[in-house]
């Protein structure tokens, strides 16, 4: 909304949805006057009054026919909504990651068909993004995503037995939803964005890279054939890639804080501790077979991070239900759609059913 409210000109807001965040939506509602809301919580819905409120299905078909779609849902929830914006040809800013770690070949091979733009929002996506622009794809030689390690940099795996939901949603760098920051705090957040961009940038597995990164000033950055090292950096404020996907290939002023070159800085590169965060081995193991792993890995771990949150499980427990899952799921190289809703279906009620 800040990069809305900065190019007033330019973009305007057409309709947004919420899930049960109603109070801030009526806000959004008075300043921006969009044409249409939704309300994804029938309990939400029913006590929300607004003229410009429509159902689940009209709000598909309003996000079939816009311009732009920034999807934002948190998790394979945003499937949907996203895959109605690629049938619809639009371009997709997108920070759900979920919808290519669930669909990536379904996801991509159908925005070729639409000519849909797929621009990534998270701000190691739109890192490499914009260092793609420096040379040509057939001169890439790998791409490196950083971490900022989460607040458990440098910890043992058995350290991190004990650890409290109240600890694992304290993160260094970012505030995200509880979600996120969990899966920040277990790496698995590292470990969709490694299947993400195997399916965003048309690469391979073992053309993907990740380094932890605790400043979190390099956004992440590609190596081309002459070894030259392109990165994106700024300070870490998603205004940045989220304005870009907006405005691409324009650069406008953004409502961002400037690096103040005057302060002395140091920015670390350190190799990430795989026994440590297993959840990262899982996102490689993924990205390189496709298939219907990822809606089985995503569907698997976001059932066990409710539970952890929900004081059922141990955080290391996260990793060991989806590693879990992954291995006894029925592989399947070529789903199509409705498979990959169905193991995704079984997947949550599997880890639901999990017990150490």
């Amino acid at each position: 909304m800040d990069v809305l409210r900065s190019h007033p000109e330019s973009l305007r807001l057409a309709g947004a949805s919420t899930n049960r965040r109603t109070e801030v939506l009526g806000e959004q509602i008075r300043e921006f006057r969009p044409d249409w809301v939704h309300v994804g919580d029938s309990s939400a819905a029913a006590q929300f009054e607004s003229n410009l409120a429509i159902d689940s299905q009209e709000m598909l078909n309003c996000v079939r026919s816009a311009d732009v779609v920034v999807s934002a849902i948190v998790g394979a929830a945003g499937l949907e909504p996203t895959w109605a914006a690629v049938d619809g040809g639009a371009r997709v800013a997108l920070a759900n990651k979920e919808s290519l770690v669930v669909a990536g070949h379904l996801m991509t091979g159908r925005a070729a068909e639409t000519g849909a733009q797929l621009l990534p929002v998270d701000s190691e996506h739109s890192a490499i993004f914009q260092a793609l622009q420096a040379g040509r794809r057939c001169d890439l030689r790998r791409i490196v995503l950083t971490a900022s390690g989460g607040p458990f940099r440098g910890w043992t795996r058995a350290q991190m037995e004990d650890v409290t939901p109240e600890m694992a949603l304290k993160h260094p760098t970012w505030e995200m939803g509880r979600k996120i920051t969990v899966d920040s705090a277990t790496m698995m957040n590292k470990a969709l964005e490694v299947i993400e961009a195997r399916w965003l940038f048309g690469v391979a597995a073992d053309q993907i890279s990740v380094v932890i990164h605790p400043q979190s000033f390099i956004h992440s950055f590609v190596e081309y054939r002459d070894g030259s090292v392109i990165s994106q950096m700024s300070p870490p404020d998603m205004r940045l890639p989220i304005q870009y996907a907006l405005t691409f290939p324009d650069r406008v002023d953004c409502p961002c804080p400037d690096t103040d070159w005057t302060t002395p800085m140091n920015l670390e590169l350190i190799p990430p501790d795989l026994e440590a965060f297993p959840a990262l081995q899982l996102g490689f193991e993924v990205a390189a077979v496709g298939g219907t792993s990822g809606a089985v890995l995503n569907a698997a771990n976001e059932v066990a991070v409710e539970r952890f949150l929900n004081g059922e499980i141990r955080f290391t427990d996260i990793t060991r239900i989806s590693r879990h899952i992954l291995d006894h799921h029925t592989f399947d190289a070529q789903p199509d759609l409705t498979q990959v809703l169905s193991q995704d279906a079984w997947a949550r009620e599997e880890a639901l059913r999990w017990t150490p």
